[in-house]
């Protein structure tokens, strides 16, 4: 068990620093939009935004530099406190570099170290803080170099974890966690289910400095279960068991037997301290007072009686409040009686039990025991206290002196346990009494105690046994078996010493091993000695501890179990197949299982059987991690029976077997080609790239395979071919042209065969076009003409590009680009220089190399003539006016102001005259008219009775051209005005036919 928690760990520390050098720059670039918060939170990342605003800036790509050789990164990512380096190599090696930081240039200090090795600058950066990650560049001369620096916070760990809490409903629970930083943030989470701010009214979260809590203020039963802390660094899981309220008695109260002028005490102890209680005897409240006490100490409640009389023998009970409990006790009254004789006779002793065994006394450990003896004789008798099976005895006599016995011969006796206790029992001698006190009982104590008076008469002597009861010894420490994925089963023994009372049941703790909190697993006692605990955590270390209860009370917990961790066997592997199978051999895949669990996964376990036989032989030696297995060294003709088993710490899984046997014999498969997508068509290469072509194919068994090319057999000098069980692959580690042609790939198993053929299409640049003729020069414009190249590159001319350079510069100026035609006019051309032309052949490989050139230049003379602007006849952009929007008839209502519009069009501008009845309305002042940008009104103000007439209004235009006119008719009806006054001047639009 201690190697596998080994395991555990290394596993653990494994798995953090493999995630520690996770590259989160890169994780993001891959991820989608919608994994970025998730992402921030899991590797700490404050500034998401910033991050992914500087990440987009970041330039792809980048044109070749002549002042670098190798530029920065796009980004550098560096841990918080660590260092980094910064490194760019020059071209110069004695060129100077300037450093630059968000802009700023960087200063020699403590934390940046500037550094010059050879062709190589070095920035380097101590103690990263946040305070770093910034853009940086390197400048030499005009030229830059930039990155962006993430600096990344460490992980937040949890420094101390969650502690399992058990209580009753309606308390308050309270998890606490300390984490690495103050003030991180951490994500809480019931039985997986995140526990959000929404959730205040029954959760409160609570940070102070580096601890995180998770308050509950009123627990339920329904807040039972797993509670997880998450941070991105670590996880801490804590289980809350509720409880119903329920009432358990420690110790309970026990009989006592007392003597006169003895303390009684009953004494109880239960699980609540706040629970009070009373105190009846024989069924009536005591009411304390100066003999009777009533104490409430914590858990433990108290009766004490003084100076214990005949009338204090009763049943005695505590009764606590609120719960269905009476614990009851029995007060029993001890009266010794001595009955004197006359002088001269010897006396005698009466013991009186009241019922009880007369020789019987039973004291619970740590409380008085007192023996009160009346004594009487003539002379006064010498009393002696003897512990039966001892080696001497211990007198006390009436002379108040104490020495041992001379009489012993009949009685094996000892007095080494009272000598040695000498400050804890103590003998009183009175006048008529004697007193044996033994303070706070002990087990040792336990035993027969004779009590012997004698006098000169005669004597008399009495057997008391006193037996001592206490609460049971600790149970060993019990054994774990039985471990699951969140369960296992606890055994232990019963303690060696049971207390003097029988053990009534056990009760079961757990805790974490780096937890201090134990954790009670039952409320009932258990009965039995074994007992399966459930409800853990899969991964986490535990302890465990019982504790043993009697009568009397619980004893003290036993030493902590082995410490265990609940693991699982994982489940069984999936998908187990039959991947080939050959005279001798069978290969066999499969997939890892579902369920994995803390435990891990060590390896698999290959068995076989033969078919009508129970026993499974192991197939590979050992445990194999990989998930295939070729099973070798098989007789033909076998039929067997497979299966594969998953094995971690917790032991195997569950098998997973292929239901049929297989039958170890090739299978004759008719061979078949699977020729891939891209090589149905012609494939194009360029001269001097590497060919790889891989053909797929089936066939058992391997099938004889054979490459022609062009009907010929292929030269292995000249390309390779590599044959596999299942593929071929034909490769030519530089291409070439005569590479070209027509292949034909064979597979023959037998007499049956499968044929697939491929083109091969190698293709080069094109050579330069062939004579080039400057057909004509005229004005600005030469006229050129050429013939296709003689060299094609085996590709299609896709086109040409036509250049012209001036004989002064001789820089060379694109004039067509993917020109298809051989013949091409260049036009604009400058007056009085002088032009070459060159022409290049392109095709799918690009450009030729070379370019067919004219060999005499192009002469734009310069000419005499002057520059004739032609003639145009002037336009003539009059318009005759022309209404566009004619008057429309109106009905109108008396005492408003109304206006008739129409919209008219002419140049130059037409001039405007409205007339009413055919007379002019430009000097009376009942009426305005307005004229803007073509739309004419005619205000009309305040129409009256007088007005009730069918009139007509005309607005007529003219300008140099025309003239036009426009009519419209309109009324007014008296008879209406009274109505439309009386309807508070609603307006009623009627129309009339004029």
């Amino acid at each position: 068990m201690a190697t596998s928690f080994l395991r555990s760990v290394n596993r653990g520390e494994g798995k953090s620093e493999s995630q520690s050098d996770v590259d989160v720059w890169e994780i993001l670039r891959k991820a989608p939009p919608s994994e970025y918060e998730k992402i921030a939170f899991q590797y700490g990342i404050t500034d998401l935004r910033g991050m992914l605003k500087r990440l987009k800036r970041i330039k792809k790509e980048e044109k070749k530099s002549t002042a670098f050789l190798k530029k920065l990164d796009p980004a550098y990512q560096v841990d918080k406190g660590q260092k980094i380096k910064l490194m760019v190599e020059v071209a110069n090696p004695d060129a100077d570099v300037k450093w630059l930081k968000n802009g700023q240039e960087i200063q020699v200090s403590g934390r940046y170290i500037f550094e010059a090795v050879g062709n190589k600058r070095i920035l380097t950066i101590n103690h990263c803080s946040l305070a770093d990650d910034a853009a940086y560049e390197c400048v030499v001369g005009e030229e830059k170099s930039f990155t962006e620096l993430f600096v990344k916070e460490p992980p937040i760990l949890i420094t101390h974890p969650l502690e399992d809490q058990m209580v009753m409903v309606g308390e308050r629970v309270e998890f606490e966690c300390e984490v690495s930083e103050e003030g991180a943030t951490v994500k809480w989470e019931k039985d997986g289910i995140e526990l959000t701010r929404e959730e205040t009214f029954k959760y409160r979260f609570k940070k102070d400095g580096k601890k995180q809590y998770l308050i509950i203020n009123e627990s339920t039963k329904e807040d039972s279960g797993h509670y997880t802390v998450k941070t991105n660094g670590g996880v801490s899981v804590a289980e809350l068991i509720v409880q119903e309220k329920k009432l358990e008695v420690y110790q309970s109260i026990a009989d006592l037997t007392v003597k006169a002028r003895d303390q009684a005490v009953f004494k109880c102890e239960v699980s609540d301290e706040n629970v009070k209680g009373i105190w009846l005897k024989n069924g009536k409240e005591v009411v304390p007072d100066e003999r009777i006490k009533i104490s409430h100490i914590g858990r433990i409640h108290k009766l004490t009686i003084e100076d214990v009389t005949p009338d204090d023998e009763a049943d005695y009970s505590f009764i606590p409040q609120g719960f269905a409990y009476n614990l009851s006790a029995k007060l029993q009254f001890l009266e010794v009686k001595i009955d004197f004789v006359p002088r001269e006779e010897p006396p005698k002793i009466h013991l009186d039990c009241l019922g009880q065994s007369p020789d019987t006394i039973i004291v619970v450990a740590g409380n008085k025991l007192r023996l009160d003896v009346p004594i009487s004789g003539d002379p006064t008798p010498t009393v002696i206290w003897q512990k039966v099976n001892k080696k001497s005895d211990l007198v006390r006599s009436n002379d108040d002196s104490m020495t041992p016995s001379e009489n012993n011969s009949d009685l094996n006796t000892d007095s080494k346990l009272l000598f040695e206790s000498e400050g804890r029992v103590r003998v009183e001698m009175h006048e008529d009494h004697c007193v044996f006190t033994i303070e706070g009982a002990e087990k040792e104590d336990e035993g027969v105690y004779r009590v012997i008076v004698k006098n000169p008469v005669g004597e008399d002597k009495a057997d008391i046994t006193v037996k001592v009861i206490d609460v049971p010894d600790p149970p060993e420490a019990p054994t774990i078996s039985n471990i699951g994925e969140d369960y296992c089963t606890v055994q232990w023994q019963p303690p060696k010493y049971d207390g003097g009372q029988p053990v009534l049941g056990y009760i079961l703790e757990r805790k974490k091993k780096k937890s201090y909190r134990w954790m009670r697993l039952n409320f009932d006692l258990l009965k039995e000695l074994t007992y399966e605990a459930k409800r853990m955590i899969e991964g986490v270390i535990y302890e465990m501890r019982v504790y043993a209860v009697n009568s009397i009370g619980m004893s003290r917990p036993s030493p902590a179990s082995q410490p265990f961790m609940p693991i699982a066997p994982p489940s069984e592997p999936t998908h187990f197949t039959v991947e080939d199978v050959s005279d001798s051999t069978v290969a066999l895949k499969w997939r890892p299982p579902e369920r994995i669990g803390a435990g891990g996964l060590d390896g698999y376990i290959v068995e076989y059987c033969k078919d009508g036989s129970t026993e499974w032989i192991p197939a590979l030696p050992g445990l194999t991690e990989r998930t295939s297995a070729l099973i070798k060294d098989l007789v033909t003709g076998d039929k067997l029976h497979f299966r594969i088993k998953a094995v971690n710490l917790a032991g195997e899984s569950g098998a997973a077997i292929i239901k049929e046997p297989v039958t170890v014999q090739e299978i004759l498969q008719r061979p078949k080609i699977w020729l891939p997508r891209h090589l149905r068509q012609t494939l194009v290469k360029k001269v001097g790239e590497t060919i790889n072509i891989v053909i797929p194919f089936q066939g058992k068994p391997r099938p004889k395979i054979t490459w022609m090319k062009d009907g010929q057999t292929l030269d292995s000098k000249d390309v390779g071919i590599r044959n596999s069980n299942t593929d071929t692959i034909l490769f030519i580690r530089k291409a070439e042209l005569h590479h070209s042609g027509a292949y034909e790939v064979t597979l023959q198993i037998e007499n049956m065969t499968d044929k697939v053929a491929i083109t091969m299409q190698i293709i080069d640049k094109p050579g330069p076009p062939q004579n080039i003729k400057l057909v004509d020069v005229w004005g600005f414009n030469a006229a050129l003409e050429w013939a296709p190249p003689q060299d094609d590159g085996n590709a299609q001319i896709l086109g040409y590009t036509v250049q012209k350079t001036d004989k002064k510069t001789m820089e060379w100026y694109t004039v067509f680009d993917h020109y298809r035609r051989t013949n091409c006019v260049v036009s604009d051309l400058i007056m009085g220089n002088e032009y070459f032309f060159r022409v290049f052949s392109e095709n799918l490989c690009g450009l030729s190399e070379t370019a067919a050139t004219t060999k005499n230049p192009a002469y734009i003379q310069k000419t005499g003539t002057t520059y004739k602007p032609p003639s145009y006849k002037e336009h003539d952009f009059s318009e005759p006016p022309k209404f566009t929007h004619p008057l429309v008839n109106r009905s109108v209502i008396a005492g408003y102001n109304t206006t008739l519009s129409c919209a008219v069009r002419g140049i130059p501008k037409p001039k405007i005259f409205w007339y009413k009845n055919k007379m002019d309305l430009s000097g009376d002042a009942k009426y305005r008219m307005f004229s803007k940008q073509g739309v004419l009104t005619l205000e009309i103000r305040k129409p009256t009775p007088f007005d009730d007439w069918m009139s007509e209004h005309l607005s007529k235009t003219l300008n140099l051209n025309s003239s036009a006119s426009q009519a419209s008719e309109w009324n007014l009806k008296r008879r209406k005005l009274k109505k439309l006054i009386k309807d508070n001047f609603s307006y009623i639009q009627e129309s009339y036919s004029s």
